[in-house]
C-alpha cells in the first residue's frame, strides 16, 4: 500500500515556475514508477510525465516536453515536477501516481493516487 500527498499547488503567472511535490509513504517507494497526470475543468485527465524507478527514464507529453522536468529522490521518498515557462492552458489540479508493475506509463492504469493539488496560472 502506498498513500502519495501532492504539495506546491498555488498561483502564478504565466511564464513563471512552480515545483510540485508527491511525498509517498512506504520503505518500498524506489521499486515505483511515478507518474503526474493533470485534469483542466471541464477536461479529461491526462498525462504530464513519468519516470522509471530508477529515474534513469522519463517521459512526458509534448504540451511539457521542454518546459517540465520530473524528478525523485528515492532517499526522501518525493517525486517533483519542476515546471517552468508556465501557460494559461497548465491550469489544472495536478495528480501524483505510483505503480510497481506498469508499463504503459503514459496510461492512467496506475494502482495508486494522490489527492491532487491546483495548478492556476494567470495569464
Amino acid at each position: 500500500q502506498v498513500q502519495l500527498v501532492e504539495s506546491g499547488g498555488g498561483l502564478v503567472q504565466a511564464g513563471g515556475s512552480l515545483r510540485l511535490s508527491c511525498a509517498a509513504s512506504g520503505r518500498t517507494f524506489r521499486n515505483y514508477v511515478m507518474g503526474w497526470f493533470r485534469q483542466a475543468p471541464g477536461k479529461e485527465r491526462e498525462f504530464v510525465a513519468a519516470i522509471s524507478w530508477s529515474g534513469t527514464r522519463t517521459y512526458y507529453a509534448d504540451s511539457v516536453k521542454g518546459r517540465f522536468t520530473i524528478s525523485r529522490d528515492n532517499a526522501k521518498n518525493t517525486v517533483y515536477l519542476q515546471m517552468n515557462s508556465v501557460k494559461p492552458e497548465d491550469t489544472a489540479v495536478y495528480y501524483c501516481a505510483a505503480d510497481l508493475r506498469i508499463t504503459a506509463v503514459t496510461t492512467q492504469v496506475y494502482a495508486y493516487w494522490g489527492q491532487g493539488t491546483q495548478v492556476t496560472v494567470s495569464s
